[in-house]
């Protein structure tokens, strides 16, 4: 077991809105599959529940000490809850998943090793036998056919909650809504590899999606323009070293 004292190997980032119900379960197999891993932390961001979703966290964190928590007043979106803990996370290394409990911590351990290569700062996960309806997941293959084809950034499906990055990497990285949609396509930019590990997508413990189609497709075609944009006037960083 590690606390805030000791300076976690990686941080769990797990964002979410509403899912009081999925807390207590997911928080308990984040803590089997990272048992290997320590010393490590775990932070919650609730991005303005109107639910039991904070005090479920604040309740599991009595006999956890790696658990943190975070909030927001209003709700602000999957991007911005993804970035607030981001930078709470005091690890290098930062793994995000959903909190509906569709993504399985089962698979941290494999998207950390992943990233042991110094030239990979991303490990994304791409679901297999996705529990989504089907006009969900006709929507996303859509998404990520166009994506696909215009940024050229190698990854069959950038909608999976689980991703193991390099939390300096990621910092780096332009900030808008939708970013962590668009990471592989910006991490390739920033000279790195992106490394994939397929995961099994399981249904959700229990309530519904919080966030809506129309943010996942429509809205991101302007994000898809600005991406490519930033992809095409990117610039070669120079080496520089100081000469005594």
């Amino acid at each position: 077991m590690t606390d805030l004292s000791t300076s976690p190997r990686i941080s769990v980032v797990v964002p979410v809105k509403n899912e009081a119900l999925n807390i207590l379960p997911l928080v308990e197999e984040i803590e089997r599959a990272c048992a290997a891993l320590a010393p490590f932390e775990v932070v919650y961001v609730d991005d303005g529940s109107t639910d039991e979703t904070g005090q479920q966290v604040l309740n599991a964190r009595t006999t956890r000490p790696w658990l943190r928590l975070m909030r927001h007043e209003a709700s602000c979106g999957q991007s911005a809850a993804v970035r607030t803990g981001v930078h709470a996370a005091r690890a290098p290394v930062v793994i995000t998943l959903d909190g509906d409990g569709q993504n399985d911590p089962a698979f941290i351990p494999q998207l950390v090793a992943a990233i042991d290569d110094p030239a990979v700062a991303l490990a994304a996960g791409q679901r297999v036998g996705r529990k989504d309806g089907a006009y969900k997941k006709w929507q996303s293959r859509i998404a990520n056919g166009v994506r696909g084809r215009i940024l050229k950034d190698g990854t069959r499906d950038t909608g999976c909650g689980l991703k193991a990055f390099r939390r300096d990497v990621y910092l780096r990285l332009p900030y808008f809504d939708a970013l962590h949609r668009f990471m592989p396509a910006l991490v390739k930019r920033e000279g790195y590899r992106i490394a994939h590990v397929d995961v099994v997508d399981r249904p959700r413990h229990a309530g519904r999606s919080n966030y809506g189609m129309f943010d996942r497709l429509w809205v991101g075609i302007l994000d898809l323009a600005g991406v490519w944009w930033l992809i095409r006037r990117r610039r070669r960083v120079p080496a520089a070293q100081e000469i005594v």
